[in-house]
């Protein structure tokens, strides 16, 4: 395997979505098949520690989500269409392929899985809105909608962990903030269907996150069939990725069968 800055590079691929949206993606590993679901503003690159920590037991895909590094953007948006492109990208990795979502990421996730996409077992790290979140993301779609990305990008990031000198290299991704907003819709259990998600489900969060970050993720775990709680002690929604590693490869490596049905 290939070496980029110490981090393995992986097999670069693209897989085609049902409206003919190219998703690009990287494979890293070999094993029982995981995708790895980006948060607001990430991409598969992002995404690279994580997924070389993994590879040693997995095979790991990390994909690129619609208007974001290699993937294609066709208008208009839906998540409707996001859910077709991680069922592509599903597809692509194997029967039982199983999810893992970091924030956005993992609404979406647990959106496709509601939707009907078959998958294994599906972890989230603090897929949920909290009130005060929930407030600036209105904040934020309101300026995209007038047309000012900048401003947008500065609202989403101004508690944000990124640093300065690596914000400029989101700046072409300000637009995708709309679509992370449109998958966490209202954010209520009732409109994201959550009774439908038959799948084991581990909602992890940050000991180190807001505490209404932390209670979100207590009333999601509620509201999932199948779900249990996990607090990684010192953590923010920025999470070491050698700490929650181990954490997923526990999860995942559990002796369950993969539930749902295709995405048709």
């Amino acid at each position: 395997m290939d070496e980029v800055s110490g981090t393995p590079s992986g097999f670069r691929g693209r897989v085609t979505s049902r409206d003919g949206t190219s998703i690009a993606y990287e494979r890293y590993g070999e094993g029982p098949p995981v995708v790895l679901v980006s948060g607001a503003l990430g991409t598969a690159a992002g995404e690279r520690a994580l997924a070389g920590l993994l590879a040693r037991r997995f095979s790991v895909v990390a994909y690129d989500r619609r208007g974001r590094g290699g993937s294609g953007d066709t208008g208009p948006y839906a998540v409707e269409r996001e859910i077709e492109d991680l069922a592509a990208v599903v597809g692509e990795s194997g029967s039982g392929t199983a999810l893992h979502g970091t924030g956005t990421g993992g609404t979406l996730a647990l959106a496709a899985v509601a939707a009907g996409l078959s998958a294994g077992p599906v972890s989230v790290y603090e897929p949920s809105c909290p009130a005060e979140a929930a407030a600036r993301w209105r904040r934020v779609a309101a300026l995209l909608a007038r047309g000012r990305r900048a401003a947008a990008l500065d609202l989403f990031l101004a508690d944000s962990a990124v640093p300065a000198e690596l914000r400029p290299g989101v700046a072409d991704l300000a637009h995708t903030l709309a679509y992370d907003f449109a998958v966490l819709g209202e954010g209520t259990a009732a409109e994201r269907h959550l009774d439908r998600v038959h799948a084991r489900v581990l909602v992890i969060d940050g000991g180190a996150s807001p505490a209404g970050t932390r209670a979100a993720a207590r009333a999601l775990t509620a509201a999932l069939p199948r779900a249990r709680h996990r607090t990684l002690t010192g953590q923010t929604h920025e999470v070491a990725p050698h700490v929650l590693a181990p954490v997923l490869e526990e999860f995942l490596t559990e002796d369950r069968e993969p539930v749902g049905v295709g995405v048709g």
